[in-house]
Protein backbone atom coordinates (compact mmCIF):
# COMPACT_ATOMS: atom_id res chain seq x y z
CA UNK A 1 0.00 0.00 0.00
CA UNK A 2 2.78 2.40 0.88
CA UNK A 3 4.66 1.46 -2.31
CA UNK A 4 1.70 2.30 -4.50
CA UNK A 5 1.27 5.64 -2.81
CA UNK A 6 4.96 6.40 -3.31
CA UNK A 7 4.74 5.57 -7.01
CA UNK A 8 1.60 7.63 -7.42
CA UNK A 9 3.19 10.52 -5.63
CA UNK A 10 6.27 10.30 -7.86
CA UNK A 11 4.14 10.34 -11.01
CA UNK A 12 2.16 13.34 -9.85
CA UNK A 13 5.33 15.17 -8.97
CA UNK A 14 6.87 14.36 -12.37
CA UNK A 15 3.74 15.61 -14.16
CA UNK A 16 3.74 18.83 -12.20
CA UNK A 17 7.43 19.29 -12.84
CA UNK A 18 6.86 18.75 -16.59
CA UNK A 19 4.13 21.38 -16.67
CA UNK A 20 6.38 23.81 -14.88
CA UNK A 21 9.17 23.24 -17.39
CA UNK A 22 6.72 23.62 -20.29
CA UNK A 23 5.46 26.99 -19.16
CA UNK A 24 8.99 28.20 -18.40
CA UNK A 25 10.20 27.14 -21.92
CA UNK A 26 7.20 28.84 -23.54
CA UNK A 27 7.88 32.09 -21.68
CA UNK A 28 11.55 32.03 -22.76
CA UNK A 29 10.62 31.32 -26.40
CA UNK A 30 8.23 34.27 -26.39
CA UNK A 31 10.97 36.53 -25.09
CA UNK A 32 13.42 35.32 -27.78
CA UNK A 33 10.83 35.90 -30.50
CA UNK A 34 10.22 39.42 -29.32
CA UNK A 35 13.99 40.06 -29.19
CA UNK A 36 14.37 38.74 -32.71
CA UNK A 37 11.56 40.88 -34.03
CA UNK A 38 13.19 43.92 -32.50
CA UNK A 39 16.54 42.99 -34.10
CA UNK A 40 14.88 42.46 -37.48
CA UNK A 41 13.17 45.84 -37.37
CA UNK A 42 16.51 47.41 -36.49
CA UNK A 43 18.28 45.67 -39.42
CA UNK A 44 15.53 46.82 -41.79
CA UNK A 45 15.91 50.37 -40.59
CA UNK A 46 19.67 50.24 -41.09
CA UNK A 47 19.19 48.80 -44.58
CA UNK A 48 16.73 51.55 -45.48
CA UNK A 49 19.17 54.17 -44.26
CA UNK A 50 22.07 52.56 -46.22
CA UNK A 51 19.96 52.37 -49.35
CA UNK A 52 19.08 56.04 -49.04
CA UNK A 53 22.75 56.89 -48.62
CA UNK A 54 23.80 54.80 -51.66
CA UNK A 55 20.99 56.33 -53.69
CA UNK A 56 22.18 59.82 -52.85
CA UNK A 57 25.83 58.94 -53.72
CA UNK A 58 24.74 57.39 -57.01
CA UNK A 59 22.79 60.48 -57.88
CA UNK A 60 25.82 62.64 -57.14
CA UNK A 61 28.09 60.39 -59.28
CA UNK A 62 25.59 60.44 -62.12
CA UNK A 63 25.53 64.21 -62.00
CA UNK A 64 29.36 64.28 -62.13
CA UNK A 65 29.42 61.88 -65.11
CA UNK A 66 26.84 63.91 -66.98
CA UNK A 67 28.85 67.04 -66.33
CA UNK A 68 32.11 65.49 -67.55
CA UNK A 69 30.43 64.05 -70.67
CA UNK A 70 28.85 67.39 -71.41
CA UNK A 71 32.25 69.10 -71.07
CA UNK A 72 33.92 66.56 -73.40
CA UNK A 73 31.15 66.93 -75.94
CA UNK A 74 31.46 70.70 -75.92
CA UNK A 75 35.26 70.41 -76.31
CA UNK A 76 34.96 67.98 -79.21
CA UNK A 77 32.36 70.23 -80.83
CA UNK A 78 34.73 73.18 -80.62
CA UNK A 79 37.55 71.12 -82.21
CA UNK A 80 35.24 69.95 -84.99
CA UNK A 81 34.21 73.47 -85.72
CA UNK A 82 37.87 74.51 -85.82
CA UNK A 83 38.69 71.70 -88.29
CA UNK A 84 35.70 72.62 -90.43
CA UNK A 85 36.89 76.21 -90.54
CA UNK A 86 40.37 75.06 -91.61
CA UNK A 87 38.97 72.78 -94.31
CA UNK A 88 36.75 75.60 -95.49
CA UNK A 89 39.82 77.84 -95.83
CA UNK A 90 41.73 75.14 -97.72
CA UNK A 91 38.80 74.56 -100.07
CA UNK A 92 38.58 78.27 -100.69
CA UNK A 93 42.32 78.35 -101.53
CA UNK A 94 41.96 75.36 -103.86
CA UNK A 95 39.08 76.99 -105.64
CA UNK A 96 41.18 80.06 -106.19
CA UNK A 97 44.07 77.89 -107.44
CA UNK A 98 41.77 75.98 -109.79
CA UNK A 99 40.42 79.21 -111.18
CA UNK A 100 43.96 80.35 -111.95
CA UNK A 101 44.70 76.96 -113.59
CA UNK A 102 41.56 77.22 -115.69
CA UNK A 103 42.65 80.63 -116.89
CA UNK A 104 46.08 79.19 -117.86
CA UNK A 105 44.47 76.23 -119.63
CA UNK A 106 42.22 78.52 -121.62
CA UNK A 107 45.25 80.53 -122.68
CA UNK A 108 47.11 77.34 -123.69
CA UNK A 109 44.12 76.09 -125.64
CA UNK A 110 44.03 79.31 -127.59
CA UNK A 111 47.80 79.00 -128.25
CA UNK A 112 47.41 75.36 -129.35
CA UNK A 113 44.57 76.28 -131.67
CA UNK A 114 46.70 78.93 -133.24
CA UNK A 115 49.71 76.58 -133.54
CA UNK A 116 47.54 73.84 -135.00
CA UNK A 117 46.46 76.19 -137.73
CA UNK A 118 50.11 77.08 -138.39
CA UNK A 119 51.03 73.35 -138.39
CA UNK A 120 48.35 72.47 -140.93
CA UNK A 121 49.55 75.23 -143.20
CA UNK A 122 53.16 74.02 -142.86
CA UNK A 123 52.07 70.41 -143.36
CA UNK A 124 50.38 71.35 -146.62
CA UNK A 125 53.53 73.16 -147.67
CA UNK A 126 55.73 70.13 -146.78
CA UNK A 127 53.36 67.78 -148.60
CA UNK A 128 53.60 69.94 -151.69
CA UNK A 129 57.39 69.91 -151.44
CA UNK A 130 57.41 66.10 -151.00
CA UNK A 131 55.28 65.69 -154.09
CA UNK A 132 57.60 67.92 -156.08
CA UNK A 133 60.64 66.01 -154.70
CA UNK A 134 59.04 62.64 -155.51
CA UNK A 135 58.37 63.76 -159.04
CA UNK A 136 61.93 65.01 -159.33
CA UNK A 137 63.31 61.66 -158.02
CA UNK A 138 61.18 59.77 -160.52
CA UNK A 139 62.48 61.98 -163.31
CA UNK A 140 66.09 61.51 -162.16
CA UNK A 141 65.55 57.74 -161.77
CA UNK A 142 64.18 57.46 -165.30
CA UNK A 143 67.17 59.45 -166.58
CA UNK A 144 69.61 57.18 -164.67
CA UNK A 145 67.85 54.06 -165.96
CA UNK A 146 68.16 55.35 -169.55
CA UNK A 147 71.83 56.19 -169.05
CA UNK A 148 72.81 52.94 -167.22
CA UNK A 149 70.50 50.61 -169.12
CA UNK A 150 69.42 49.14 -165.74
CA UNK A 151 66.11 49.23 -163.98
CA UNK A 152 65.82 50.33 -160.40
CA UNK A 153 65.47 46.75 -159.14
CA UNK A 154 68.47 45.64 -161.22
CA UNK A 155 70.59 48.47 -159.87
CA UNK A 156 69.57 47.64 -156.28
CA UNK A 157 70.38 43.94 -156.83
CA UNK A 158 73.77 44.84 -158.31
CA UNK A 159 74.58 47.14 -155.41
CA UNK A 160 73.56 44.51 -152.86
CA UNK A 161 75.65 41.90 -154.67
CA UNK A 162 78.75 44.10 -154.58
CA UNK A 163 78.20 44.96 -150.91
CA UNK A 164 77.76 41.26 -150.12
CA UNK A 165 80.97 40.32 -151.96
CA UNK A 166 82.94 43.03 -150.17
CA UNK A 167 81.46 41.96 -146.81
CA UNK A 168 82.32 38.33 -147.41
CA UNK A 169 85.86 39.26 -148.42
CA UNK A 170 86.32 41.38 -145.30
CA UNK A 171 84.77 38.67 -143.12
CA UNK A 172 87.05 36.02 -144.66
CA UNK A 173 90.11 38.19 -143.98
CA UNK A 174 88.98 38.78 -140.41
CA UNK A 175 88.29 35.07 -139.82
CA UNK A 176 91.68 34.10 -141.30
CA UNK A 177 93.47 36.65 -139.14
CA UNK A 178 91.67 35.44 -136.01
CA UNK A 179 92.39 31.79 -136.88
CA UNK A 180 96.08 32.55 -137.50
CA UNK A 181 96.39 34.44 -134.22
CA UNK A 182 94.53 31.69 -132.33
CA UNK A 183 96.65 28.98 -133.95
CA UNK A 184 99.89 30.79 -133.13
CA UNK A 185 98.81 31.33 -129.53
CA UNK A 186 97.60 27.76 -129.15
CA UNK A 187 100.77 26.30 -130.67
CA UNK A 188 102.97 28.39 -128.40
CA UNK A 189 100.95 27.44 -125.33
CA UNK A 190 100.90 23.76 -126.31
CA UNK A 191 104.65 23.75 -126.94
CA UNK A 192 105.23 25.42 -123.59
CA UNK A 193 103.04 22.97 -121.71
CA UNK A 194 104.55 19.93 -123.43
CA UNK A 195 108.13 21.12 -122.90
CA UNK A 196 107.47 21.79 -119.21
CA UNK A 197 105.90 18.36 -118.80
CA UNK A 198 108.83 16.62 -120.51
CA UNK A 199 111.37 18.59 -118.45
CA UNK A 200 109.60 17.72 -115.19
CA UNK A 201 109.25 14.06 -116.10
CA UNK A 202 112.29 12.41 -117.63
CA UNK A 203 112.35 8.66 -117.08
CA UNK A 204 114.34 5.83 -118.55
CA UNK A 205 112.55 3.76 -121.11
CA UNK A 206 112.01 0.02 -120.58
CA UNK A 207 112.33 -2.22 -123.60
CA UNK A 208 111.35 -5.89 -123.42
CA UNK A 209 111.54 -8.74 -125.89
CA UNK A 210 109.01 -11.39 -126.81
CA UNK A 211 111.37 -14.20 -125.92
CA UNK A 212 113.27 -15.00 -122.72
CA UNK A 213 116.70 -16.61 -122.50
CA UNK A 214 117.53 -18.75 -119.45
CA UNK A 215 121.19 -19.30 -118.62
CA UNK A 216 122.29 -22.86 -117.77
CA UNK A 217 125.20 -23.88 -115.54
CA UNK A 218 126.41 -26.22 -118.30
CA UNK A 219 125.38 -27.86 -121.55
CA UNK A 220 124.72 -31.17 -119.77
CA UNK A 221 121.71 -29.48 -118.15
CA UNK A 222 120.01 -29.38 -121.56
CA UNK A 223 119.71 -33.16 -121.54
CA UNK A 224 118.15 -33.17 -118.08
CA UNK A 225 115.68 -30.48 -119.16
CA UNK A 226 114.70 -32.54 -122.20
CA UNK A 227 114.44 -35.72 -120.13
CA UNK A 228 114.00 -39.33 -121.24
CA UNK A 229 112.29 -39.31 -124.64
CA UNK A 230 111.52 -35.61 -124.11
CA UNK A 231 109.07 -36.14 -121.23
CA UNK A 232 110.48 -33.29 -119.10
CA UNK A 233 110.33 -30.67 -121.84
CA UNK A 234 106.84 -31.79 -122.85
CA UNK A 235 105.66 -31.60 -119.23
CA UNK A 236 107.15 -28.12 -118.84
CA UNK A 237 105.57 -26.86 -122.08
CA UNK A 238 102.20 -28.39 -121.15
CA UNK A 239 102.25 -26.91 -117.63
CA UNK A 240 103.34 -23.39 -118.69
CA UNK A 241 101.91 -23.04 -122.21
CA UNK A 242 105.21 -21.77 -123.68
CA UNK A 243 107.63 -23.14 -126.26
CA UNK A 244 111.00 -24.28 -124.84
CA UNK A 245 113.67 -23.97 -127.54
CA UNK A 246 116.84 -25.99 -126.98
CA UNK A 247 119.35 -25.29 -129.76
CA UNK A 248 123.10 -25.20 -130.25
CA UNK A 249 123.56 -21.98 -128.31
CA UNK A 250 125.94 -22.85 -125.47
CA UNK A 251 124.55 -22.82 -121.94
CA UNK A 252 121.30 -21.12 -122.95
CA UNK A 253 117.71 -22.25 -123.60
CA UNK A 254 115.00 -19.96 -124.94
CA UNK A 255 111.39 -19.54 -123.82
CA UNK A 256 109.00 -18.25 -126.47
CA UNK A 257 105.32 -17.29 -126.04
CA UNK A 258 102.93 -14.56 -127.14
CA UNK A 259 101.75 -14.34 -123.50
CA UNK A 260 104.42 -12.62 -121.36
CA UNK A 261 102.79 -13.81 -118.12
CA UNK A 262 103.13 -17.42 -119.14
CA UNK A 263 106.70 -16.75 -120.24
CA UNK A 264 107.52 -15.24 -116.84
CA UNK A 265 105.98 -18.24 -115.03
CA UNK A 266 108.05 -20.59 -117.20
CA UNK A 267 111.24 -18.59 -116.55
CA UNK A 268 110.82 -18.67 -112.76
CA UNK A 269 109.90 -22.36 -112.78
CA UNK A 270 112.82 -23.35 -115.03
CA UNK A 271 115.36 -21.37 -113.02
CA UNK A 272 114.18 -23.06 -109.79
CA UNK A 273 114.23 -26.49 -111.37
CA UNK A 274 117.78 -25.89 -112.59
CA UNK A 275 118.86 -24.66 -109.14
CA UNK A 276 117.14 -27.59 -107.40
CA UNK A 277 118.39 -30.22 -109.83
CA UNK A 278 115.31 -32.42 -109.44
CA UNK A 279 113.70 -32.33 -112.86
CA UNK A 280 110.83 -34.74 -113.53
CA UNK A 281 107.16 -34.27 -114.55
CA UNK A 282 105.68 -34.33 -111.02
CA UNK A 283 108.27 -31.85 -109.74
CA UNK A 284 107.76 -29.64 -112.80
CA UNK A 285 104.03 -29.36 -112.17
CA UNK A 286 104.62 -28.53 -108.50
CA UNK A 287 107.21 -25.83 -109.23
CA UNK A 288 105.14 -24.33 -112.05
CA UNK A 289 102.12 -23.99 -109.75
CA UNK A 290 104.21 -22.21 -107.12
CA UNK A 291 105.71 -19.93 -109.76
CA UNK A 292 102.23 -19.10 -111.07
CA UNK A 293 101.10 -18.06 -107.58
CA UNK A 294 104.20 -15.91 -107.17
CA UNK A 295 103.60 -14.22 -110.52
CA UNK A 296 99.96 -13.56 -109.60
CA UNK A 297 101.09 -11.95 -106.35
CA UNK A 298 103.71 -9.92 -108.22
CA UNK A 299 101.08 -8.80 -110.74
CA UNK A 300 98.85 -7.54 -107.96
CA UNK A 301 101.77 -5.79 -106.25
CA UNK A 302 102.80 -4.09 -109.50
CA UNK A 303 99.26 -2.84 -110.07
CA UNK A 304 98.90 -1.59 -106.49
CA UNK A 305 102.29 0.12 -106.69
CA UNK A 306 101.32 1.92 -109.91
CA UNK A 307 98.05 3.14 -108.39
CA UNK A 308 99.75 4.16 -105.12
CA UNK A 309 102.58 6.01 -106.86
CA UNK A 310 100.08 8.08 -108.83
CA UNK A 311 97.99 8.85 -105.75
CA UNK A 312 94.77 7.36 -107.14
CA UNK A 313 91.95 5.85 -105.11
CA UNK A 314 88.79 3.84 -105.68
CA UNK A 315 90.31 1.64 -108.38
CA UNK A 316 88.59 -1.74 -108.66
CA UNK A 317 90.77 -4.72 -107.57
CA UNK A 318 90.24 -6.46 -110.93
CA UNK A 319 91.52 -3.37 -112.76
CA UNK A 320 94.55 -3.30 -110.43
CA UNK A 321 95.26 -6.91 -111.40
CA UNK A 322 94.97 -6.07 -115.10
CA UNK A 323 97.39 -3.16 -114.60
CA UNK A 324 99.87 -5.57 -113.04
CA UNK A 325 99.56 -7.85 -116.11
CA UNK A 326 100.77 -4.95 -118.25
CA UNK A 327 104.14 -5.32 -116.51
CA UNK A 328 104.65 -8.41 -118.69
CA UNK A 329 103.20 -6.87 -121.87
CA UNK A 330 105.22 -5.04 -124.53
CA UNK A 331 104.35 -2.86 -127.51
CA UNK A 332 107.08 -2.40 -130.11
CA UNK A 333 109.49 -3.47 -127.38
CA UNK A 334 108.20 -0.84 -124.90
CA UNK A 335 106.93 -2.09 -121.53
CA UNK A 336 103.22 -1.22 -121.45
CA UNK A 337 102.93 -0.70 -117.67
CA UNK A 338 105.88 1.68 -117.66
CA UNK A 339 104.38 3.40 -120.71
CA UNK A 340 101.01 3.76 -118.93
CA UNK A 341 102.65 5.20 -115.82
CA UNK A 342 104.58 7.64 -117.98
CA UNK A 343 101.42 8.71 -119.82
CA UNK A 344 99.68 9.21 -116.47
CA UNK A 345 102.51 11.39 -115.15
CA UNK A 346 102.71 13.46 -118.35
CA UNK A 347 98.92 13.90 -118.44
CA UNK A 348 98.90 15.03 -114.82
CA UNK A 349 101.73 17.51 -115.39
CA UNK A 350 100.05 19.04 -118.44
CA UNK A 351 96.68 19.13 -116.62
CA UNK A 352 98.33 21.03 -113.79
CA UNK A 353 99.79 23.56 -116.24
CA UNK A 354 96.37 24.07 -117.85
CA UNK A 355 94.43 24.14 -114.58
CA UNK A 356 92.14 21.16 -115.30
CA UNK A 357 91.38 17.98 -113.30
CA UNK A 358 94.78 16.41 -112.46
CA UNK A 359 93.35 13.28 -110.81
CA UNK A 360 91.13 12.57 -113.82
CA UNK A 361 94.03 13.08 -116.23
CA UNK A 362 96.27 10.69 -114.27
CA UNK A 363 93.54 8.07 -113.94
CA UNK A 364 92.75 8.24 -117.66
CA UNK A 365 96.43 8.06 -118.59
CA UNK A 366 97.05 5.02 -116.39
CA UNK A 367 94.05 3.12 -117.79
CA UNK A 368 94.32 4.19 -121.45
CA UNK A 369 96.05 0.90 -122.51
CA UNK A 370 94.26 -1.42 -120.04
CA UNK A 371 92.81 -3.33 -122.99
CA UNK A 372 96.29 -4.61 -123.91
CA UNK A 373 96.23 -6.80 -120.80
CA UNK A 374 93.63 -9.06 -122.45
CA UNK A 375 93.79 -8.15 -126.16
CA UNK A 376 95.26 -11.57 -126.96
CA UNK A 377 92.19 -13.16 -125.34
CA UNK A 378 89.40 -10.83 -126.57
CA UNK A 379 88.67 -9.85 -130.17
CA UNK A 380 88.82 -6.19 -131.16
CA UNK A 381 91.18 -3.18 -130.92
CA UNK A 382 92.69 -2.60 -127.52
CA UNK A 383 91.05 0.83 -127.00
CA UNK A 384 87.57 -0.66 -127.43
CA UNK A 385 88.45 -3.57 -125.14
CA UNK A 386 89.82 -1.17 -122.54
CA UNK A 387 86.73 1.06 -122.73
CA UNK A 388 84.45 -1.94 -122.17
CA UNK A 389 86.55 -3.09 -119.21
CA UNK A 390 86.48 0.38 -117.62
CA UNK A 391 82.72 0.66 -118.16
CA UNK A 392 82.23 -2.78 -116.58
CA UNK A 393 83.97 -1.66 -113.39
CA UNK A 394 82.15 1.69 -113.13
CA UNK A 395 84.75 4.17 -114.32
CA UNK A 396 83.75 7.75 -115.16
CA UNK A 397 82.46 8.51 -118.67
CA UNK A 398 85.34 10.93 -119.18
CA UNK A 399 87.81 8.12 -118.46
CA UNK A 400 85.98 5.94 -121.00
CA UNK A 401 86.23 8.71 -123.58
CA UNK A 402 89.97 9.15 -122.93
CA UNK A 403 90.56 5.41 -123.42
CA UNK A 404 88.49 5.31 -126.61
CA UNK A 405 89.97 8.39 -128.28
CA UNK A 406 93.67 8.19 -127.41
CA UNK A 407 94.43 6.96 -130.96
CA UNK A 408 92.12 9.51 -132.58
CA UNK A 409 89.30 7.09 -133.44
CA UNK A 410 86.67 9.39 -131.89
CA UNK A 411 86.62 13.03 -130.86
CA UNK A 412 87.65 13.89 -127.26
CA UNK A 413 84.82 15.17 -125.08
CA UNK A 414 87.00 16.89 -122.48
CA UNK A 415 90.45 18.46 -122.14
CA UNK A 416 91.74 15.49 -120.13
CA UNK A 417 91.05 13.11 -123.05
CA UNK A 418 93.09 15.29 -125.41
CA UNK A 419 95.92 15.45 -122.85
CA UNK A 420 96.02 11.64 -122.61
CA UNK A 421 96.29 11.35 -126.39
CA UNK A 422 99.12 13.91 -126.44
CA UNK A 423 100.94 12.21 -123.54
CA UNK A 424 100.57 8.82 -125.26
CA UNK A 425 102.18 10.21 -128.41
CA UNK A 426 104.97 11.82 -126.35
CA UNK A 427 105.73 8.64 -124.44
CA UNK A 428 105.83 6.52 -127.59
CA UNK A 429 107.81 9.03 -129.66
CA UNK A 430 110.82 9.49 -127.38
CA UNK A 431 114.00 8.29 -129.10
CA UNK A 432 114.86 4.70 -128.28
CA UNK A 433 111.61 3.92 -126.54
CA UNK A 434 110.21 1.75 -129.28
CA UNK A 435 112.26 -0.29 -131.66
CA UNK A 436 111.37 -1.42 -135.12
CA UNK A 437 113.32 -3.29 -137.73
CA UNK A 438 114.82 -1.19 -140.53
CA UNK A 439 113.03 -3.30 -143.14
CA UNK A 440 109.61 -2.68 -141.61
CA UNK A 441 110.43 1.00 -141.19
CA UNK A 442 111.37 1.45 -144.86
CA UNK A 443 108.33 -0.54 -146.00
CA UNK A 444 106.05 1.66 -143.93
CA UNK A 445 107.53 4.86 -145.40
CA UNK A 446 107.16 3.52 -148.94
CA UNK A 447 103.60 2.44 -148.28
CA UNK A 448 102.75 5.88 -146.94
CA UNK A 449 104.00 7.51 -150.14
CA UNK A 450 102.22 4.90 -152.30
CA UNK A 451 98.91 5.58 -150.56
CA UNK A 452 99.31 9.34 -151.04
CA UNK A 453 100.27 9.16 -154.74
CA UNK A 454 97.36 6.84 -155.54
CA UNK A 455 94.93 9.80 -155.49
CA UNK A 456 94.28 11.93 -158.58
CA UNK A 457 95.66 15.44 -158.49
CA UNK A 458 98.63 14.59 -156.22
CA UNK A 459 101.88 15.96 -157.66
CA UNK A 460 104.48 15.04 -155.02
CA UNK A 461 104.55 13.56 -151.54
CA UNK A 462 107.22 13.21 -148.86
CA UNK A 463 107.23 11.06 -145.70
CA UNK A 464 109.17 13.01 -143.05
CA UNK A 465 109.84 12.92 -139.31
CA UNK A 466 110.48 9.17 -139.29
CA UNK A 467 107.12 8.46 -140.86
CA UNK A 468 105.11 10.52 -138.38
CA UNK A 469 104.18 13.12 -140.99
CA UNK A 470 103.47 13.00 -144.71
CA UNK A 471 103.36 16.15 -146.82
CA UNK A 472 101.37 16.01 -150.05
CA UNK A 473 101.62 18.66 -152.78
CA UNK A 474 98.60 18.73 -155.11
CA UNK A 475 98.13 20.35 -158.52
CA UNK A 476 96.24 23.61 -157.92
CA UNK A 477 94.61 23.58 -161.35
CA UNK A 478 93.14 20.09 -160.74
CA UNK A 479 92.36 20.18 -157.01
CA UNK A 480 90.34 22.88 -155.19
CA UNK A 481 90.62 23.81 -151.52
CA UNK A 482 87.57 21.71 -150.70
CA UNK A 483 89.02 18.73 -152.58
CA UNK A 484 92.31 19.18 -150.67
CA UNK A 485 90.49 18.80 -147.37
CA UNK A 486 88.66 15.73 -148.68
CA UNK A 487 91.92 14.14 -149.90
CA UNK A 488 93.58 14.60 -146.49
CA UNK A 489 90.67 12.89 -144.72
CA UNK A 490 90.54 10.00 -147.20
CA UNK A 491 94.31 9.40 -146.98
CA UNK A 492 94.11 9.43 -143.18
CA UNK A 493 91.30 6.84 -143.23
CA UNK A 494 93.20 4.63 -145.70
CA UNK A 495 96.39 4.78 -143.60
CA UNK A 496 94.44 3.83 -140.47
CA UNK A 497 92.85 0.86 -142.20
CA UNK A 498 95.95 -0.50 -143.98
CA UNK A 499 99.01 0.32 -141.82
CA UNK A 500 100.18 -0.49 -138.30
CA UNK A 501 102.21 2.27 -136.70
CA UNK A 502 102.96 3.69 -133.24
CA UNK A 503 101.46 7.00 -132.19
CA UNK A 504 99.86 9.06 -134.94
CA UNK A 505 100.68 10.27 -138.46
CA UNK A 506 100.05 13.84 -139.57
CA UNK A 507 98.75 14.27 -143.11
CA UNK A 508 99.41 17.74 -144.58
CA UNK A 509 97.99 18.58 -148.01
CA UNK A 510 99.54 21.69 -149.65
CA UNK A 511 97.77 23.50 -152.48
CA UNK A 512 99.83 26.37 -153.83
CA UNK A 513 99.24 28.69 -156.78
CA UNK A 514 102.14 30.80 -158.05
CA UNK A 515 101.91 33.68 -160.48
CA UNK A 516 105.17 34.64 -162.22
CA UNK A 517 105.79 37.57 -164.50
CA UNK A 518 108.89 39.39 -165.74
CA UNK A 519 109.65 43.09 -165.96
CA UNK A 520 111.46 43.78 -169.21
Amino acid sequence: MNISISILTGLVFGAVLSLVFFFVYKANAEKKRQAMDTEARKILDDARKEAERIKKEAALEAKDIVYVAKSDAEKELRERRKELNQQERRLRNKEEHLERKLDQIEKRESDLTRREKDFHSKERSIRDKENRLSNLIKEQTSVLERLSSLTREQARAELLRRVEEESRFEAAKLIKRIEDETRDTAEKKAAEVISLAIQRYASDYVSDATITAVTLPGDEMKGRIIGREGRNIRALEAATGVDLIVDDTPEVVTLSSFDPVRREVARIALERLIADGRIHPARIEEVVEKARKEVDAAIREEGEKAVFDLGLSGVHPDIIKLLGRLRYRTSYGQNVLQHSREVAYLSGLMAGELGVNIKLAKRSGLLHDIGKAVDHEVEGPHHEIGMNIARKYGEDERVLNAIACHHGDIEPLCVESALVAAADALSAARPGVRRESIENYIKRLKRLEEIATSYDGVDKCYAIQAGREIRIIVKPEDVSDEMSSLISREIAKKIQSELSYPGQIKIMVIRETRFVDYAK
